[in-house]
């Protein structure tokens, strides 16, 4: 027998204090949010799969055997690092629900870089490696952008009104992340309207399933059960994906990114602006983030995008990842610290595995894309609920560029199936066709930028602090003189009429702060002047 001899004056916690919570691995929580942002990722890659193959023409060989990988590295180790910066918070704060913030391939870029930077490069050479190598350079530039704009961000972050943030990142939410699964729900309304139902019921309500069964896996099993069973899926389709299986084993393809790199001038005009839209993006999705509980370091993230993108370029992706929207969403399902790092993980085995071609065999797409617009419902609320009501007008105004660009994106590639363009059949047949198409685009470029800049004007017109919008607008008038908004490239003069539209509404901001009843910007401290922080 033996006595345990202890410290009497260590034994015991301080008087009213307690010893901090130890924070789990895995909670049932996370195995929803798992399966949400599995499904979610799951999507991405997919469609970037097979926009590599079907538009760029890189050969499935070097998409399932190098691409995929290098994207896999990517993730894992992105999310690996997001789970660590989780349960850090959690310990600091003595909390044991701080959710881990999602990351994956970003989704508009996965568009920009395709149809923007590879496929023009694809038409005048006819040579799709060139193509791909010049996607490399340009994401690995975009990581560059993004790590320089760690250092900046979190300025900007504090100088923003959160009406401002919150809304632009509504603007995404429901244009690019809400509207497209939307469509394809309805496409097969039959299997995604039944889906959407399990998914509302369990996210959005207390109601619980039997034997306590994930809502996303139980939802997307009751999909794929309706599409086999109405005949939507095709069994042969399953047999010629699995014959195309062929693991990838990750190698730097340093020689193809320097390569894009020594033609970089002309993708710098996309490179920059998207460089910046990526660093403004995270920082919205850290500040929605917030909203919810969970005050991440902006700078610390910005860091892992950025270090990300270049990973992934010097493995051979021309993809960047990024911090998801949706972190309110998966924090609602009750993810925490675990679900990231397990979605980026499993998704990155199959990257390696090359499962991508069997998966969109076995599971329907209607049965997949209601995940995302539970996520653009919840993101779109968000902006409102997380703002004092006199800011909803400002969530609205940084709501605009975005449905802009969708629009007219929607425009251009309706002309584009068509053999034809906007310029082709002119300004003036389609504003006779109710169609204001240069008021659309031109409001939509650089959409992420221009809804922070008209998010914060509003929302300083609203506090009746006039100057500070006088100073935002002026903000405003210079980025629409370098063409980093409202126009189609940064250059000197890129659109000057919007840069005076501008300044002349930031001189009757100024004309008004004159005025009796105006709030002098010299009596309000810091902590004011940030509105909705």
């Amino acid at each position: 027998m033996s006595t345990e001899v202890t410290d009497p004056t260590a034994a015991d916690p301080p008087s009213g204090e307690t010893a901090p919570p130890s924070v789990p691995w895995w909670t049932r929580g996370d195995t929803n949010a798992f399966f949400g942002l599995g499904f979610n990722i799951l999507v991405n890659v997919l469609t970037l799969t097979g926009l590599m193959i079907g538009v760029v023409k890189v050969a499935a060989s070097d998409v399932l055997g190098t691409i995929l990988p290098a994207l896999g590295v990517a993730l894992i180790l992105g999310n690996l690092y997001y789970t660590f910066l989780a349960r850090r918070l959690a310990r600091r704060e003595n909390r044991t629900d701080v959710t881990a913030l999602p990351y994956g391939p970003s989704v508009p870029h996965m568009f920009i870089v395709v149809f923007v930077v590879m496929l023009p490069v694809y038409l005048n050479t006819k040579d799709a490696m060139r193509a791909w190598s010049s996607g490399l350079a340009w994401a690995f530039m975009i990581g560059v952008i993004v790590m320089i704009g760690a250092f900046v961000g979190p300025y900007i972050r504090k100088l923003t009104p959160r009406a401002a943030m919150l809304g632009t990142l509504a603007g995404i939410s429901i244009t690019f992340i809400s509207m497209r699964p939307a469509a394809q729900m309805w496409e097969a309304a039959w299997i995604g309207l039944p889906v959407m139902a399990i998914i509302l019921i369990g996210f959005f309500t207390d109601m619980k399933l039997p034997f306590g069964i994930p809502v996303g896996l139980a939802a997307l099993l009751a999909g794929t059960a309706i599409g086999w069973i109405g005949g939507y899926m095709s069994a042969p389709d399953v047999g010629h994906a699995v014959s195309d299986i062929a693991i990838g084993i990750p190698d730097l393809r340093v020689n193809m990114l320097f390569s894009g790199l020594s033609h970089l001038a002309p993708l710098l005009g996309t490179a920059i602006p998207l460089g910046v839209y990526n660093f403004t993006e995270a920082m919205s999705n850290v500040e929605s983030a917030a909203a919810a509980g969970d005050n991440y370091n902006l700078r610390s993230v910005l860091l892992a995008d950025g270090a990300g993108a270049v990973i992934g370029s010097a493995f051979g992706s021309p993809f960047p990842p990024a911090v998801y929207i949706g972190h309110p969403g998966w924090k609602d399902a009750g993810g925490r610290a675990g679900y990231s790092l397990a979605s980026g993980a499993v998704i990155g085995i199959f990257c390696f595995l090359g499962l991508f071609g069997v998966l969109d065999a076995l599971l329907p797409v209607p049965a997949i894309v209601p995940i995302l617009l539970y996520i653009g419902l919840l993101i779109g609320a968000q902006a409102f609920q997380a703002v004092p009501r006199l800011h909803a007008v400002a969530v609205v105004a940084a709501l605009l560029p975005n449905l802009a660009q969708w629009a007219s994106g929607l425009i251009d590639n309706a002309l584009s199936a068509a053999g034809t363009s906007a310029s082709k059949v002119g300004v003036g047949a389609l504003n006779s066709a109710g169609v204001v198409y240069d008021g659309l685009e031109t409001l939509g470029q650089g959409a992420v930028l221009v809804g922070l800049i008209l998010g914060t004007m509003v929302t300083f017109v609203l506090e009746k602090k006039f100057r500070y919008a006088a100073i935002a607008s002026a903000a405003g008038a210079v980025l629409s003189f370098i063409g980093l908004i409202h126009a189609p490239k940064v250059e000197w003069a890129a659109n000057p009429h919007v840069a005076l539209g501008y300044l002349f509404f930031g001189i009757v901001c100024v004309a008004f702060s004159l005025l009796p009843g105006s709030k002098d910007p010299v009596e309000h401290d810091e902590a004011d002047i940030v509105a909705g922080h």
